[in-house]
């Protein structure tokens, strides 16, 4: 009797083997070595303006160039300077802001339109201690009272202008915050705020502080956390309008003498 062996080379044969090379072809393109691999991941950049691709002083220089181009942006976080801890949360451009500031001992709001400077407070940040009892006096607490949550115009040769006037200046407050020190490291991808970023370091271990600059759209700065710990910034709406209007007489007093350290 004759035994009949099957062939490899039958239709259905042929078929089956034609099947598991198309099925084995696209593994093996992306298998074995490491540039293989590569080639098969997603691009990182892939839909992004392209920063990305860019060295870090690159695009560190271009999160600059891109917030001097700016007409507004939002500031908010706590910065660290010789005069002590700061809490921000300011709307600025080119002609005023509007926002507040927190320091240790107070909280106020500022207002600028133009050159004209505005501040309002509750009735704690203008009540002086009598310097012989350590208590405020009744002309104080009085004209505190007055004073609660009422604008007064800050004038321009009062000792405080400069620094107050300080935390409305846009140009002076980017220039002053964004920015790393030490050798410029391209860092790790992230996301703020919904928008994905990558990160820029002052040095290997970000001691010089850390700017985290958009891949999506113009490449602003977002967030910078500062060297040494001294604070966390958060940068947004940009390009975002927003009205400035003085306050009405009716919402504003003159404080009358030289206004009280913050």
């Amino acid at each position: 009797m004759t035994v009949l062996i099957p062939s490899s080379r039958t239709p259905a044969a042929r078929v089956q083997a034609a099947r598991l090379r198309r099925a084995v072809a696209p593994l093996a393109l992306c298998a074995g070595l490491t540039v293989g691999l590569a080639a098969c991941a997603a691009d990182p950049d892939e839909g992004t303006n392209g920063v990305g691709r860019l060295s870090a002083p690159e695009i560190e220089r271009k999160a600059r160039s891109a917030a001097d181009e700016a007409r507004a942006v939002r500031l908010a976080g706590t910065f660290v300077s010789k005069g002590g801890t700061y809490k921000l949360d300011m709307r600025l451009k080119q002609d005023g802001a509007t926002g507040s500031v927190r320091t240790k001992n107070s909280t106020f709001e500022l207002l600028r339109v133009g050159d004209a400077l505005y501040m309002k407070a509750d009735a704690g940040f203008w009540t002086h201690d009598d310097k012989a009892s350590g208590e405020p006096t009744e002309s104080d607490s009085e004209a505190a009272d007055k004073l609660d949550d009422k604008y007064v115009k800050v004038p321009q040769d009062d000792p405080s202008y400069p620094r107050l006037r300080g935390f409305t200046d846009m140009d002076l407050l980017l220039d002053g915050l964004i920015g790393i020190h030490g050798e410029a490291v391209k860092g790790d991808r992230d996301q703020i705020g919904g928008t994905r970023t990558i990160k820029v370091k002052g040095g290997q271990g970000g001691e010089g502080g850390t700017l985290d600059v958009a891949l999506d759209g113009t490449p602003y700065p977002l967030q910078l956390a500062r060297g040494g710990g001294a604070g966390l910034v958060v940068l947004s709406e940009w390009n975002q309008d927003f009205p400035l209007t003085a306050p009405s007489k009716e919402e504003t007093l003159d404080y009358g003498k030289q206004l009280p350290r913050a």
